[in-house]
């Protein structure tokens, strides 16, 4: 672990205490009530913050599936900070540090089957390693990262966002409006912790890869597209994590990440998109799940289909 700056690892000690905060705050609205408009407001910051995680710091800032100007990169990593889960420097340092490099082996941060197992396992990789001392700080800060110096004065702010996040709330709607937001951000928190958790846990595995990683449609479904795991671990790289295998053929899955990276594209706002071939994705395919005379083995990879 590097020696940090006392400024930087205030900064990344405060991100922790915020999440803390606002799961106290969530209990707001069983006090206040929730009406519709601050119904939809819980929905709508959910949604937005989400598309900030899965489309700008993982996909874009994290993986470089695809190239988008600088504007894109820091608008979206303002709106990924203000979910509470850090700046885009410390989340690329514990993610291909802390979970790619030795996923689901000693070293992943986040895992549910180490260092511990069973439901301590799943509390863990559900929160329980953010809140760990060891994790408060990333193995490494990313130079790519780092050399972005708008994306590392974000990084180095990155609780603001939430705070005035929460004061619009409040000058919004009140108390009312504060528990909403503050609700929001404890299920957008532990919708994407399910990508640690549950889609390390519980699914399909039609690509071959070294780790635990499933294909999960229920975190699918809560991090828009993001619980397409297997696929996403075994092509990293890969704007879309939509795919999987049946039957010898390509099936392609509701990725709303990947269709919102499409609509940036048509305004011209992101380019070189990746996404591998179905050549690509059949030869991955994990061929412990057919039997050894089955039809992977029979695949035409020169064919036009």
């Amino acid at each position: 672990m590097k020696n940090y700056p006392l400024i930087l690892v205030l900064g990344y000690w405060l991100g922790p205490l915020l999440i803390i905060a606002s799961h106290v705050g969530a209990i707001i609205p069983f006090f206040t009530g929730l009406s519709w408009p601050a119904g939809l407001w819980v929905v709508f910051l959910y949604l937005i913050r989400m598309l900030g995680i899965t489309a700008i710091y993982h996909r874009l800032i994290i993986h470089k599936s695809y190239q988008a100007p600088a504007i894109v990169r820091w608008v979206g990593s303002l709106i990924a900070c203000s979910a509470g889960q850090m700046g885009p420097n410390w989340w690329k340092g514990h993610h291909m540090e802390g979970h790619h490099l030795s996923s689901d082996q000693k070293g992943d941060s986040h895992s549910p089957h180490t260092p511990f197992i069973g439901i301590p396992g799943f509390l863990w990789s559900q929160g329980g390693w953010l809140l760990s001392r060891k994790n408060f700080l990333p193995p490494s800060l990313p130079a790519d990262v780092e050399a972005d110096l708008g994306l590392k004065i974000i990084d180095r702010f990155h609780f603001l966002p939430l705070i005035l996040l929460n004061l619009i709330s409040f000058q919004i709607g009140g108390l009312e409006g504060l528990g909403a937001c503050c609700l929001s951000t404890v299920l957008l928190f532990h919708g994407v912790a399910t990508v640690n958790s549950l889609a390390h846990l519980a699914g399909d595995q039609p690509f071959t890869t070294k780790d635990y990683s499933r294909n999960n449609w229920f975190v699918a479904s809560l991090t828009l597209g993001e619980g397409w795991h297997n696929m996403h671990h075994a092509f990293q790289w890969s704007a879309r994590h939509g795919f999987s295998i049946r039957y010898g053929r390509v099936v392609r899955l509701i990725d709303p990440t990947y269709s919102f990276i499409q609509l940036l594209e048509k305004l011209r706002l992101a380019s070189n998109i990746k996404v591998p071939t179905d050549v690509e994705l059949l030869q991955a395919a994990n061929l412990d799940l057919v039997p050894a005379t089955g039809w992977i083995r029979k695949i035409n990879f020169s064919s036009d289909e």
